[in-house]
């Protein structure tokens, strides 16, 4: 039985029939930047699902090959294989006119950006579908979503993990199952529009160094600049610009592109003060210097201390840090050990659908006080569905229908009689702790993942704005210690990697920490999500947020956040330092104001 056969429908408004090329990377390390392609494989299927070709290779990197006890590909084995650039014509070829697929698929698709960059060649990928994203949607009943997990639970054969080609045929199984079940589920592919790669500038930057000191505070009038010191540059300057940032760098002071309350002084040749940067420190009353004065200060910068030394107990520098009204008000965050275990809706997973925006956030918030999980989409973990008010005329209570799920009123709810067991059986998977607005947990101290903290948000599939995710790496100021600590869709890494961006489908992205290098200086990682135009979250519907170490593992921790009815930024989650510890808190506050605005509260002027 074919693809085509079980799947595919030509009056499918989802549209699951592609030609597809699978691509698995055996890589040197994890960050694709800075490490390298050590072997690939690429299997092409037509739109019926039936492989149509299939290549691979392993290549000679010109570095350490990095963690042989994971791939075993050593330096001797590799020695004697091709380049990349020696093959990148016959693997673009295979990708050409095709949509990419992979498991965890922005991570192979950024190791082959910068390869086809090296290579000063272009890569064929249009659209690409995260196999991990398109099973989060799915949400089958695994024990967590790793290749040879979801292999052993949709029946495909794996015979050598880790080897490239033998990952990508087992690829090629997951894909053919999982989009059968995206079709029982009516689900629409999560493919993304990959931008284009070909620009050498694509090619990998040397890291940024994060400042060794703590922000002192302002240089006092006649006084001594001090290691530490935030330091911003407008207007020309009779020293070359890239100069003046390096003497001042090699000092120990911290240089920023942009002017907060925090900046210790400004340096600029202006004295009317007409630029964006100096009319800002005007405001925020930050001294300002000439360039000579400045580079005499140089010669006489006094030590700084470092960022974990106690701070000081004195008066803030400078006025308070405009934030953002809220229109909700803060909650407190106790610390949360998981839902309620002998909740009568445990082990539950239930679909609000219908009422107003707040009547069904209500219910939402029920469902976590009883025990159970409140769902975003239907998923094949959805055990329940609750109507209110107009949920009879959501397109999906017709498949809900179909799959015999069990379908309440609102006073199944509030109603004090014992739950029945769902009237369908299925395999239960591991269930993370579910955490209400305001829930903390505790990151485990030891055995920290290697790839990552994955904190994901997930939402309704949107068709008139976008929503972007955001993180801000913060200090004990709660402010950005330098402007690369703001990440985004245009700068989706920090310097050292710590913080990246994953764009998973137009549903959900991930914000990755490596708390393992977060610089000395970092207390907490704010991760935000913002919406286009007119458009505020009461449009957007709830915000479910998952915490998992690393991009396929059992999620530790998720929380369902339903922001007011206007607004158009909310904070999602934090990971924060406690003493020696870590933790996660699922934040859920939303502001009325846009996310230039809120940036500006964390030290970042998205307008320079």
């Amino acid at each position: 039985m074919t693809l085509a056969s079980t799947v595919l429908n030509a009056a499918d408004p989802n549209g699951y029939a592609f030609p597809w090329a699978l691509v698995d990377v055996e890589t040197s390390g994890l960050i694709p930047r800075r490490d390298r392609v050590l072997s690939i494989a690429v299997v092409t299927l037509g739109p019926d699902g039936q492989q149509t070709g299939e290549f691979t290779t392993l290549l000679n990197p010109g570095c350490d090959p990095g963690p042989v006890h994971v791939h075993g590909l050593t330096t001797e084995l590799l020695s004697g294989a091709p380049t990349f650039d020696q093959v990148a014509e016959r693997i673009g070829q295979m990708l050409q006119d095709r949509i990419m697929v992979a498991h965890n698929a922005q991570f192979d698709y950024d190791f082959l950006a910068h390869e086809f960059a090296r290579a000063r060649s272009h890569l064929p990928v249009s659209r690409r579908l995260c196999t991990l994203a398109l099973n989060r949607r799915v949400d089958p009943p695994a024990a967590d979503l790793r290749l040879g997990t979801l292999a052993a639970h949709y029946g495909v054969t794996q015979t050598k993990a880790h080897d490239a080609l033998d990952d990508a045929l087992v690829l090629a199984g997951i894909l053919r199952a999982s989009l059968r079940e995206a079709a029982r589920l009516d689900l629409p592919l999560p493919l993304v529009s990959c931008p284009p790669r070909q620009d050498p500038r694509f090619a990998p930057k040397p890291p940024k160094t994060a400042c060794a000191f703590r922000n002192p505070g302002r240089l006092a009038p006649g006084g001594a600049l001090r290691q530490g010191m935030k330091i911003a540059i407008t207007g020309d300057t009779d020293t070359a610009r890239a100069e003046l940032v390096a003497q001042a760098v090699a000092a120990g002071l911290n240089v920023m592109g942009s002017v907060s309350r925090f900046t210790s002084v400004l340096v600029t040749n202006d004295p009317a003060a007409t630029s964006a940067k100096a009319r800002r420190a005007l405001d925020e009353g930050v001294p300002l210097l000439d360039e000579q004065t400045f580079l005499k200060l140089l010669g006489d910068v006094r030590p700084g201390t470092s960022p974990d030394a106690e701070a000081p107990v004195a008066a803030s520098v400078g006025s308070p840090a405009p934030q953002p009204a809220a229109t909700a008000p803060d909650v407190p965050a106790p610390r949360h050990e998981g839902s309620a275990a002998r909740g009568r809706l445990a082990g539950r997973r239930v679909l609000v659908l219908g009422g107003l925006h707040q009547d069904a956030a209500d219910a939402r918030a029920r469902v976590v006080a009883l025990g159970g999980a409140a769902a975003v989409n239907l998923s094949a973990s959805v055990t329940d569905a609750v109507l209110l008010p107009g949920g009879e005329r959501d397109r999906r209570i017709e498949r809900i229908t179909s799959l015999q799920l069990p379908v309440h009123q609102a006073e199944w709810l509030t109603a004090s009689a014992a739950t029945s067991p769902p009237a369908h059986t299925r395999e239960v998977a591991p269930s993370p702790r579910v955490l209400p607005r305001g829930g903390v947990v505790d990151l485990p101290s030891t055995g920290s993942p290697t790839a990552g903290w994955n904190v994901s948000a997930t939402w309704a599939q949107q068709t008139g704005c976008e929503i972007d995710v955001v993180a801000f790496t913060v200090d004990s100021d709660e402010q950005v210690s330098r402007d690369e600590d703001f990440v985004f869709y245009g700068a989706p890494e920090s310097p050292d990697g710590a913080v990246r961006l994953l764009s998973d489908g137009p549903t959900e992205q991930t914000i990755v920490v490596d708390l393992g290098s977060m610089p000395p200086a970092a207390r907490k990682v704010v991760v935000v999500a913002a919406v286009d135009g007119g458009t505020a979250f009461g449009d957007i519907g709830p915000v479910h947020i998952t915490l998992a170490a690393g991009a396929d593992t059992t999620r530790l921790a998720q929380a369902t956040l339903d922001a007011a009815t206007s607004e158009r930024t909310l904070i999602l989650a934090e990971l924060y330092r406690r003493g020696p510890l870590w933790r996660f808190r699922a934040v859920g506050q939303g502001y009325d104001r846009d996310l230039a605005a809120v940036a500006r509260s964390y030290g970042v002027d998205i307008a320079e």
